[in-house]
């Protein structure tokens, strides 16, 4: 294996196929990076732009270059020196008659091969709310087309396939009554499924990777590569996902052996630490957050938070917010997992030879699945509950009750989770463990960071934005955990998920050190010719992206934060939403938006131009802790020369080396070529030496040290000088 020096993650598709790849080696190598990390290379559904949403695992996606292309890159990069990280998704599949796995369960129902791969009740067929209306409104108006030839059922924008010898007789309706899939209404009749979802993304299904069929066929191809040479590392995509992490961890390992290192994306809540899995480590959001949170200002936190609170009326706090945020998600969004959730509980409770009103039931696990203070417990039918896992669900419990729940169905269901009597109980428990974390992805990173905006760079995956501001102690005991557990856990900056880009994320960070700076800006912001402003809230939001993304030699803001808002908005659910968009709304905030950057583009404001400046001194030492304390550090393309993207889609914008780049740019690439040679030249050092932290007052000092070789790392935490390496 080669050493782990930093990965360069590189998003495929939108124009950057494996041949454009090639392409972009020279740079990537270029940089000194050991590993190119790639978004996933499987058989995506058509024109997908990520390629999370798999159709076929089992092929190289031929839009991408097919498997002669990839072998061609990996090829390419062997040659220049950098070994190859493959992203999978073992979690989920597309819902989609691409899918040839679905498609084959779709025609076949049960008696499928591959029936079982998929997580589908089939007692109740596979529930499709696919349709852009009623089903029987459809029928009535003659939508649908019976093929008995393709024996397809077709309409405007899809088909799907019929069951052998079910489309001889019959009108529309009793054909499509007799498939092992019943059609619904996408909108109206979304609360009931028979499949576990991606979230509340109704077109990725589960996988069932607990069963050792299922692995091998959803790991073959990509152990097939890494056994080849053509991969050297793996990334496992939301692992919190699965029925059984542990065991499907466990199994890829026997496969992989002891020296492919294997990360996995995992959020970490508070103090959490991860499981003990056979991996190098999670993908970093954990680092992200400690870094952050030492350069946040306690002080000038407290004064945004004054300024937040008077200008926008906001009560209450972030626990508030997300306590209201996973009640509204599990009437709406998650409304289905709920129903799910109160079927298997009722299955299992009666297993036991119990029975409780469906009303106190369903409230109780509400207020279960609102309190959970993490993303998941990790309970297996083999080993049972830790005691970590113990303390979990009494916490829930304590919590709900507080809430009100009913005692006897938090007693029952406590039982259940705790020892449960056979295979109901068992899959209660499967069940809620896989849901608790679409609950707090669903009802706080896209809903509650939308709405507690006091300071937008705590709102970010793997932070909590009401998490204290850690002093140098604090971050060095962290270092010192994460040292003797996992040395080679990824340490991010920005991802494909991450909220905000990490040059974007600093801007914000320095608003808590020029809290004064961030007044003038809201006063010189009333002053707009913008007849119909939005509510203060929302033009809080609409001032600090600004700053974020704030680079006026481009052109394309305007748009940019224009479709940003409509996210934002819609996901805060507050004015506006996915479901029912209130337009005039989300017109008002855009027109603000679009004043406050024309207005700055006219006389950029002296106090946005502090932030601004601020905002760079704070990345390059955010760059410098990241490749300094324990783990690898990956960089996401373009952040290099900096990067000020928003939210997704906004931070996929393929890479473009020939950009043009700024002073600041120019600035941070020396130091990143600068911080990498120094992890090549010392990889010892890096991999396993000591890491000491000292602070005084506003200067803190990171040491590694290791037989007689030590690098300080001398940071300006409240961004007011850039940072300082040296090396003895």
């Amino acid at each position: 294996m080669k050493p782990l020096v930093a990965s360069y993650r590189l998003q495929l598709r939108q124009g950057v196929d494996f041949d454009r790849a090639v392409e972009l080696l020279p740079y990537i190598a270029g940089l000194g990076v050991s590993h190119l990390y790639l978004s996933p290379i499987f058989t995506a559904e058509s024109g997908s732009t990520h390629g999370y949403d798999v159709a076929n695992p089992a092929e190289i996606d031929p839009v991408l270059g097919g498997r002669a292309g990839y072998e061609r890159l990996a090829a390419a990069a062997k040659e220049r020196g950098l070994g190859i990280i493959l992203d999978l998704v073992p979690n989920h599949t597309v819902l989609s008659v691409e899918n040839p796995w679905l498609l084959d369960a779709l025609t076949h129902g049960a008696e499928s091969r591959y029936a079982r791969h998929f997580d589908i009740d089939w007692d109740s067929r596979l529930i499709l709310p696919l349709l852009p209306e009623p089903r029987d409104d459809m029928i009535a108006a003659g939508a649908f087309e019976i093929d008995r030839e393709t024996q397809r059922v077709t309409w405007e924008g899809g088909w799907l396939p019929l069951a052998p010898g079910t489309a001889e007789e019959g009108g529309v309706a009793e054909i499509l009554d007799r498939q092992h899939w019943h059609l619904r209404h996408w909108v109206r009749e979304r609360r009931r499924l028979s499949h576990r979802r991606f979230f509340n993304i109704t077109s990725l299904i589960g996988m069932r990777v607990e069963e050792r069929a299922v692995f091998d066929a959803m790991m073959a191809l990509p152990l097939e590569l890494v056994r080849a040479g053509l991969a050297e590392g793996l990334r496992i995509d939301h692992v919190d996902g699965l029925a059984d992490p542990a065991g499907y961890l466990d199994w890829l390992r026997e496969e992989v052996g002891p020296d492919v290192p294997v990360w996995v994306e995992k959020i970490l809540t508070g103090d959490e630490d991860m499981p003990d899995w056979p991996v190098e480590g999670t993908t970093g959001y954990e680092a992200n957050d400690r870094i952050t949170r030492l350069l946040l200002d306690e002080g000038g936190m407290d004064r945004l938070d004054a300024m937040w609170r008077g200008v926008t009326g906001a009560r209450g706090d972030y626990e508030a917010a997300c306590r209201a945020a996973r009640h509204q998600i599990l009437s709406g969004d998650l409304a289905a997992e709920l129903r799910e959730m109160l079927r298997r509980a009722e299955a299992a409770l009666a297993e036991a030879g119990q029975q409780l009103p469906e009303e106190s039931l369903r409230e109780a696990l509400r207020e279960m699945l609102v309190a959970f203070p993490r993303y998941r417990s990790y309970i297996t039918a083999e080993d049972g509950p830790s005691a970590e896992d113990r303390a979990l669900i009494d916490e829930t419990i304590a919590i709900a009750a507080v809430a009100g729940a009913d005692s006897a169905a938090l007693e029952a269901l406590r039982d259940v989770l705790l020892s449960p009597q056979g295979e109901a109980g068992a899959a209660f428990v499967v069940r809620f463990q896989q849901v608790t974390g679409a609950v707090v992805a669903k009802a706080q990173e896209d809903t509650a960071f939308y709405r507690h905006t006091r300071c937008l760079a705590e709102a970010e995956v793997g932070s909590e934005p009401d998490a204290e501001p850690l002093s140098g102690a604090d971050f060095e005991g962290w270092c010192a955990a994460r040292l003797a557990r996992w040395p080679r856990a990824m340490s991010l900056g920005s991802s494909h998920d991450t909220k905000r880009a990490e040059d974007a994320r600093t801007r914000l960070i320095a608003m808590t050190h020029l809290p004064a700076e961030v007044a003038e800006l809201w006063v010189h912001a009333h002053t707009l010719d913008a007849p119909e402003p939005p509510d203060e809230s929302t033009r809080w939001y609409i001032l600090q992206s600004a700053v974020a993304f704030w680079e006026p030699e481009r052109d394309d803001l305007e748009a940019r934060l224009a479709a940003h808002l409509e996210k934002a908005l819609r996901e805060a659910k507050e004015l506006t939403d996915w479901h029912e968009p209130d337009e005039e709304a989300e017109g008002r905030a855009k027109a603000f938006a679009e004043a406050l950057l024309g207005a700055w583009r006219a006389a950029p404001p002296a106090a946005l131009e502090a932030l601004v400046a601020r905002g760079e001194m704070l990345s390059l030492s955010q760059l410098a802790l990241r490749f300094l304390i324990p783990g690898l550090p990956d960089i996401y393309q373009g952040s290099e020369t900096g990067t000020f993207a928003l939210t997704d889609p906004d931070n996929r914008a393929p890479l473009n080396p020939d950009a043009p780049v700024s002073p600041f740019g120019a600035r941070k690439l020396t130091l990143l070529k600068e911080l990498i040679d120094l992890r090549r030249a010392l990889p010892e050092l890096f991999a396993a030496g000591e890491c000491r932290v000292s602070e005084d007052g506003e200067r803190l000092t990171l040491i590694r040290a290791q037989d007689g070789a030590e690098v300080a790392l001398h940071v300006a935490t409240d961004g007011s000088a850039a940072p300082e390496i040296m090396r003895f």
